[in-house]
């Protein structure tokens, strides 16, 4: 999962129309502060007073710290390593029934799946074949990189944003592949990640729009966010909602992932956490499937699933940080402060109130179930990633195979996904254990900020659960198996 810092500018703005309701923005301490207000409590908005932002977005891939090997790290290499375990993308593609799809040509042919990424990474096109040669994948039908942005700059591997984000890219750009070989990559990249001004942030959403004008795109997959409690008013943000907007009009299908760090997320400054439940836009706009993390459990007959928590995992925590203090890690999820609930929520209302609920679906994220990414940009080899940034491309290969089933792209899901759990649909696999609550030490204290339960049917850390994927890309298309 990135994360991107909000910087307040000062150019004024007229607070349009949004294509969804709004709530105003939360009243109390300045944006970024430990002390803001909880959600809950609003102030009216100001369109005299909203500046337009400048956003920075970083990279927060989670690599599991172990060296680079020859050869990808079994879940058996993982466990007798460090204690925790770890997945080859084959387990994956069985933990969610993929081969079914498979075995009826199910493979995404003929759709475009969007991945966006800073810099994206040098030795993308020649890491995704040594990751397809491993695993005996055909490589995509068409793999497309565009910047349409700005020329990229040349790769620095000694600069960590941009080691970072090649990082990134090669999880997003394997992800999607393997589980939907027979799609088409198209992964845009831009060339400033950090800028206050006219980039960062922005500069993605320019990147998006041409790439939707010039490409026909079935699925977006965008592995960033800031935090809600970050941007000052609806009217900072308002203008970065253009890309999805566009996205709609074109019945093209967005995903974000939900984050993290669990109820809480990262301030403005990037390094410290809220005290209070957030969540990060764009997983809330409703314009966006949010897609949150989930821990897959190997047993002997399958996979099985609950809320992804890592953040009072002593062993996956010794193994990452040298020490077993609880840290935030896990899936994201609550309700937003910005947007009121689209009326495909209204079912699921006594636990999201008025505001709009995230997230919507959930697949593996867990750091204590990593999966193998390959890659050369820095150091080739082998080693083991995760986070929402995991479970992102993998529902957009999902969703690229439901468009093919459909022979037309979807668009917004998400009434369909919410009519399905509400049917118990057999795409649908119901989560019902697990939390995102987390803790984190500030001060040389530890705070503890309490998330939500898994639980019967919907809820505010895993959605409306996980699925199958053979059942859900017929379910979401619309056609039988």
């Amino acid at each position: 999962m990135l994360r991107a810092r909000v910087v307040l500018g000062v150019s004024a703005v007229v607070l349009a129309a949004a294509a969804a309701a709004v709530i105003p923005a939360a009243a109390g301490a300045a944006p970024g502060s430990a002390s803001a207000a909880p959600p809950g409590r609003f102030a009216a908005v100001n369109p005299d007073t909203i500046g337009a932002p400048a956003v920075a977005v970083n990279p927060d891939t989670i690599r599991i710290p172990r060296a680079a090997s020859a050869g990808p790290p079994t879940t058996a290499d993982c466990e007798a390593a460090a204690g925790v375990a770890c997945y080859l993308p084959d387990q994956i593609r069985d933990a969610y029934n993929l081969p079914a799809l498979y075995a009826r040509g199910g493979t995404g042919k003929g759709v475009t799946i969007m991945i966006v990424d800073p810099f994206g990474s040098p030795t993308i096109k020649a890491d995704l074949a040594t990751f397809d040669n491993q695993f005996s994948y055909p490589a995509p039908p068409k793999f497309t990189i565009i910047a349409p942005a700005g020329k990229i700059p040349p790769f620095n591997p000694k600069n960590n944003g941009m080691a970072d984000w090649a990082g990134e890219t090669t999880l997003d750009v394997e992800y999607a592949h393997a589980l939907a070989p027979g799609a088409n990559i198209l992964l845009v990249e831009t060339p400033v990640s950090e800028t206050e001004g006219d980039a960062g942030f922005p500069q993605i959403v320019t990147a998006e729009k041409y790439a939707l004008a010039h490409y026909k795109v079935g699925v977006i997959s965008q592995s960033f966010s800031a935090t809600e409690a970050t941007f000052a008013t609806y009217g900072q943000l308002s203008p970065l909602r253009a890309a999805y907007t566009d996205a709609q009009s074109r019945k093209v299908t967005v995903l974000a992932g939900s984050g993290d760090s669990g109820a809480t997320n990262y301030q403005g400054n990037g390094t410290s956490y809220y005290n209070h439940r957030v969540t990060g836009w764009p997983a809330t706009d409703p314009l966006v499937t949010a897609v949150g993390g989930t821990q897959l459990e190997q047993t002997a007959t399958g996979y099985s699933s609950v809320a992804w928590n890592d953040t009072f995992n002593p062993t996956f925590l010794r193994y990452w940080t040298g020490s077993a203090t609880p840290a935030p890690y896990a899936t994201g999820g609550g309700t937003s402060a910005f947007f009121a609930r689209p009326s495909w929520q209204n079912g699921v209302k006594a636990l999201t109130g008025g505001h709009r609920g995230v997230p919507d679906i959930s697949m593996s994220a867990a750091c204590d179930g990593s999966v193998a990414v390959y890659s050369s940009y820095a150091v080739k080899g082998w080693s083991s990633v995760c986070g929402t940034s995991e479970a992102t491309p993998e529902f957009a290969a999902v969703v690229a195979i439901a468009d093919q089933a459909a022979g037309h792209s979807l668009g917004l899901i998400n009434p369909t996904l919410y009519r399905l759990a509400a049917g118990h649909a057999a795409g649908i696999v119901d989560v019902t254990a697990g939390n995102n609550t987390v803790a984190y030490t500030a001060s040389g204290k530890q705070v503890t900020v309490s998330g939500y339960p898994a639980r019967t049917g919907y809820d505010l850390v895993t959605g409306v659960g996980t699925l199958d994927a053979f059942q859900l890309a017929y379910e979401l298309s619309g056609r039988q198996p």
